[in-house]
């Protein structure tokens, strides 16, 4: 889609605000994780933003949103570039807004940070370490991504286990946008609120500042305990995670995944299969007992500082949607799928999986809660042969295991199944952003009619 003419005045009004338009930097800043997924590398791959723009405040993250919507310029937000989802992919090339220089951690206080959207998720954990506090959750990215990313596109992930999804309620206090208009306006979301922007792919509005809890720091070991046999891992993490031992962290990771997690050798071999988990201190001793009743041994068990001294990866890396990544890297043949498992949690039904699927899916686990209830997630690997078969196997899935499937290999927020879009969600858009520029392409839910018209603004008629 060419938007050359309107690019040319957009970039000539940009004054001092940084941007770049050389073929590399666009290409770069084009791309997420996408290519995880087969089906959506073939769907995305080309795809590539006109200008990258890279606002450093709040005052010129407005500035932007004025233009875009003078000059009616698609707009895809961006930050550490960690989604599977191709949030971050112009589908209609125009403008991409690099959001990492709005990086600031504004205040902390007992129980909770303001931070402004484009900070890295690390840095804001360490700011919260130093004052004896810690996030109640971040992605297995958490070097990469962004807080405002992880909100946009993320819906849980290390810290679940303990606290829930990020849609859970408390989690996240509230969320500061600018809206996409040629008088922006700034409009904070508290509560119930918050989900008209939590898990939206930056669709609708710009979120440059967010508030979060905060709980109080845990030296976590990182440890990983050893079994013979999957479904005694399993036993062992779900009666653990029944038992409420403190845990940040309890991930099932079978056997065949041994090979692809090199940097471990002898401590996860190929013949056992591995909880890898982020234990309370004082729970220690409680782990490695209930290990042992399960047949399982303790293989290691270390600080972060002592992962690091010894060349090892951090149990977060160990967990959710690493394990596809540590894949990829050695056998590009894979790619994944996200389930959710019917409650109450059957490890007989995984054990059947199992041997229905055979080599076609290496199994993974996650322990997790949701609206305060046990919640079973997997993120298996699946040997792609082709996107019918994989539509066959999601079909099965859900129909003859019950289990939920959110499809990672899709690119609209509705078909992803995580979030269905309702009324309120496309009331808030034709607020936040009437024109429809914010990541077209992304959720069906939006259509071209719903746009505001210049013509009906100026008569004082909304849409």
């Amino acid at each position: 889609m060419s938007h050359t003419s309107d690019l040319t005045a957009f970039k000539a009004a940009l004054g001092d605000i940084r941007f770049h338009d050389g073929q590399k930097h666009l290409e770069a800043r084009s791309r997420d994780y996408f290519w995880y997924s087969p089906i959506l590398n073939d769907q995305l791959k080309d795809k590539i933003g006109d200008l990258l723009v890279i606002p450093q405040s709040v005052d010129e993250v407005m500035q932007v949103a004025s233009l875009i919507a003078k000059h009616k310029l698609p707009l895809t937000l961006r930050g550490g570039g960690t989604g599977n989802y191709g949030q971050c992919v112009p589908m209609e090339g125009g403008v991409i807004m690099d959001l990492t220089r709005l990086d600031k951690v504004l205040e902390i206080t007992p129980g909770h940070v303001r931070v402004q959207a484009g900070a890295r998720i690390s840095r804001l954990d360490d700011a919260a370490h130093e004052t004896g506090q810690e996030l109640l959750m971040y992605p297995s990215t958490r070097q990469m991504a962004t807080i405002g990313g992880f909100l946009a596109g993320g819906s849980g992930g290390i810290g679940s286990l303990r606290h829930g999804m990020l849609r859970d309620p408390g989690n996240v206090s509230y969320v500061k946008v600018i809206t996409v208009e040629e008088d922006p306006q700034v409009i904070e979301l508290h509560g119930d609120e918050i989900q008209k922007v939590q898990h939206a792919f930056g669709t609708n509005g710009i979120m440059v500042e967010l508030g979060l809890a905060l709980t109080p720091r845990t030296d976590w070991i990182h440890t990983a305990a050893l079994f013979d046999g999957y479904d005694h891992a399993l036993n062992f993490a779900t009666q653990a995670q029944k038992d409420g031992m403190d845990c940040y962290l309890l991930t099932a990771v079978e056997r065949r995944f041994a090979p692809y997690y090199t940097k471990f050798g002898d401590l996860f071999p190929a013949d056992r299969d591995a909880i890898f988990a982020m234990v309370a201190p004082d729970e220690m001793d409680r782990f490695t007992a209930q290990a042992e009743a399960q047949g399982g041994r303790v293989s290691f068990a270390m600080t972060k500082d002592q992962i690091r001294a010894e060349g090892l990866q951090p149990a977060y890396e160990c967990g959710w949607n690493h394990t596809t990544l540590q894949a990829l890297k050695v056998d590009p043949g894979w790619t994944y799928l996200q389930v959710a498992y019917p409650r109450p949690f059957d490890v007989d039904l995984v054990m059947r999986q199992m041997a229905r699927h055979g080599d076609d899916m290496f199994w993974h686990h996650e322990m997790a809660r949701q609206d305060g209830d046990i919640q079973i997630f997997a993120l298996p690997l699946v040997r792609y042969r082709g996107k019918d078969d994989m539509y066959r196997l999601i079909a099965e899935l859900e129909e003859t295991d019950g289990c939920t499937i959110f499809d990672p290999h899709v690119v609209t927020i509705e078909d992803g199944g995580m979030k269905e879009i309702d009324t309120s969600q496309i009331d808030f858009k034709k607020r936040a952003d009437p024109y429809g520029l914010m990541n077209p392409g992304k959720t069906r839910g939006w259509t071209k009619d719903m746009a505001r018209r210049d013509d009906q603004h100026q008569h004082g008629e909304t849409a």
